[in-house]
């Protein structure tokens, strides 16, 4: 018997009760506000904005594609996260907008990054956690059997999505060590990009209020320049509230670009 076998019906519980509770609050808000929303685009950008838009302006020969998280659990409708983060992912179109960046990317020849997301069996037994770390080791999500061994990686929730392996795994690509929690302090991330002498970064991936925001911070307090990609990220939908609107918010408080995928793709070509 696997390690896991003794938790998976207390996880499929525990995911059967949160797809649940996220889709009768869906229901509910959608029952309460249908023509309200035929009209308003909660995400559109305000009409009479107070700041001024982020100038950053392109230089392939100093930039990178970053991808948070590119894998199965988050991006695929048999990932384990997929019940709270899947309307996201399907309202933004994001898998095929990763899709277009990652082949413009590579067309153009600048440098591609990915900061990926692994949990090995002891990190299950961390004493300090906050509410989406016990929601993840709850689920499972992202687990390998260790850090030197391919063992049952191949297809599992913490692969690549299949459709981008031809652009992750063509030997080019910087697939750097995982990040823990948000950030990319604990992996080697920066310094890959340093050493390629990138100072420039195009993010996208997921978690668009988590993942995505904490290494847009930490890069822009490294003295990097970073534009997101607003329709290749997407967050989860609970009822605590919309990810994505929040970490769209602050992108638009913090990025030198808040960028679609077409005004990426066309730069890049340009």
């Amino acid at each position: 018997m696997r390690d896991d076998d003794c938790c998976r019906p207390q996880r499929r519980s525990f995911l059967t009760a949160l797809a649940g509770v996220t889709a009768a609050t869906a229901f509910t808000a959608t029952s309460a506000g249908t023509a309200h929303a035929a009209t308003v685009d909660a995400y559109a950008d305000p009409t009479n904005p107070a700041l001024q838009k982020g100038s950053m302006k392109l230089d392939p020969s100093r930039a990178a594609l970053v991808v948070i998280d590119p894998q199965i659990d988050f991006m695929s409708p048999t990932g384990k996260a997929w019940p709270v983060v899947g309307e996201s992912v399907t309202e933004h179109n994001v898998v095929p907008n990763l899709g277009r960046l990652f082949g413009a990317a590579k067309a153009d020849g600048i440098v591609v990054a990915i900061s990926p997301h692994y949990y090995y069996h002891w990190d299950h037994a961390w004493k300090i956690q906050g509410p989406l770390e016990v929601f993840q080791h709850q689920i499972g999500i992202f687990d390998r059997k260790g850090p030197y061994t391919s063992d049952g990686f191949r297809d599992s929730g913490a692969d690549f999505l299949p459709e981008f392996k031809k652009y992750i795994e063509d030997g080019k690509t910087i697939i750097c060590s995982p990040h823990k929690l948000y950030g990319p302090q604990v992996n080697d991330l920066p310094f890959q990009l340093r050493k390629q002498r990138v100072d420039q970064i195009i993010l996208a991936g997921m978690l668009a209020n988590m993942c995505v925001e904490s290494h847009l911070r930490e890069f822009l307090e490294l003295g990097f320049e970073v534009a997101v990609v607003r329709d290749a990220v997407a967050a989860p939908k609970l009822p605590e509230g919309d990810g994505y609107l929040a970490s769209l918010i602050n992108f638009r408080y913090m990025a030198n670009g808040l960028w679609t995928t077409d005004e990426t793709v066309r730069m890049l070509q340009g």
